[in-house]
């Protein structure tokens, strides 16, 4: 298989997105965890970064099939395209995660792949349908997540009425668990994103001729997002450990418990989400279930407030990109 230069070069900035956004997103997995000092920060990291290594391998690729061959028509793209989306994915991310705003890695790179698309062939590059689906996904995932650990800490409190302080112990020793299904769920989930890119940008090439992922690429793509993983993004660790509200073992519990079922049952069913968006509406959830008054809203409403824009803002700086490439005469 002969790899362009051009080729090559979108292939690195999709690692180097799927590396960025292991980084963030591994923040959302860990906060709560270590906030209610279940496990250290390193070992958090570690048990996570080996977990969403494994997640491309254990579920499948019908995230990747979503992202690659249901937005964008892949006869209408170009790698200059591929090239514009990803460049604003990884700005915007880097944006976010200098500020400690656990935004959307996944409504950054969508963003960014509507953007280069309408610039490059018009609407008639973006696949309607397939678009709708993702979006709807994007925003009724977190949601659910929200009422489903508001539920779920209710269910907890009723059963654990006449528990000794002992349960507290549990509650700690059982985030193993879910933190481990929770970070399979992610790697499931997000990894897929750039294999979805990168096996759009090798049918763009020529090199394939139809959807198809080769193992190299979710050898790559596992391995660069767990490699983000194991570092972490500390900034967005505090925000989410502590900024909503003081982090218990038991919250932490509902919401790794909540954030796992969710992602893992849209990973199943091929459904692109926001992790971040999805941990951060279990801890509001779950905070709100036990006391309206306990969630600090101003920081729930500027994180909401960053969901809204990424996809937008995203677009509009792809398609910047796209058209100052194009002015320049730069064509991959």
């Amino acid at each position: 298989m002969l790899i362009s230069s051009s080729l090559l070069l979108v292939i690195i900035l999709a690692l180097i997105f799927n590396f960025i956004n292991g980084m963030r997103d591994a923040s959302n997995i860990v906060a709560t965890v270590v906030s209610s000092r279940a496990f250290s920060p390193r070992m958090a990291l570690s048990m996570t970064a080996i977990a969403e290594f494994c997640g491309p391998f254990l579920f499948g690729v019908t995230v990747a099939k979503t992202i690659g061959n249901e937005i964008v028509t892949s006869e209408l793209i170009s790698l200059n395209a591929l090239f514009a989306s990803l460049i604003s994915a990884i700005v915007w991310n880097l944006i976010t995660w200098f500020f400690g705003i656990p935004s959307s890695s996944s409504h950054a790179l969508i963003g960014g792949l509507i953007g280069a698309a309408f610039a490059s062939a018009g609407a008639a590059a973006i696949n309607l349908a397939g678009l709708w689906k993702v979006l709807l996904a994007l925003f009724a995932f977190p949601l659910a997540s929200f009422f489903v650990g508001f539920l779920l800490l209710k269910l907890i409190y009723f059963l654990a009425q006449n528990a000794s302080p002992n349960i507290n112990n549990f509650f700690k020793r059982s985030q193993l668990l879910t933190s481990i299904a929770l970070a399979l769920g992610h790697g499931t989930n997000d990894a897929q994103k750039p294999i979805g890119v990168i096996t759009l940008s090798l049918i763009i090439s020529g090199v394939l001729n139809d959807f198809f992922v080769p193992f190299w690429v979710i050898c790559a793509s596992a391995f660069t997002m767990a490699l983000g993983a194991s570092l972490g993004g500390w900034r967005l660790i505090r925000t989410l450990g502590g900024k909503f509200y003081k982090i218990r073992p038991v919250h932490s519990f509902a919401t790794q418990l909540t954030s796992g079922i969710v992602v893992l049952a849209a990973s199943i069913f091929g459904v692109p989400i926001s992790a971040s968006q999805v941990v951060s509406s279990a801890i509001v959830g779950v905070g709100a279930s036990e006391r309206i008054s306990k969630v600090r809203w101003s920081v729930a409403g500027d994180i909401l407030t960053a969901w809204l824009i990424t996809i937008p803002v995203s677009a509009l700086f792809s398609s910047g990109v796209y058209t100052a490439c194009a002015m320049l005469g730069i064509k991959l």
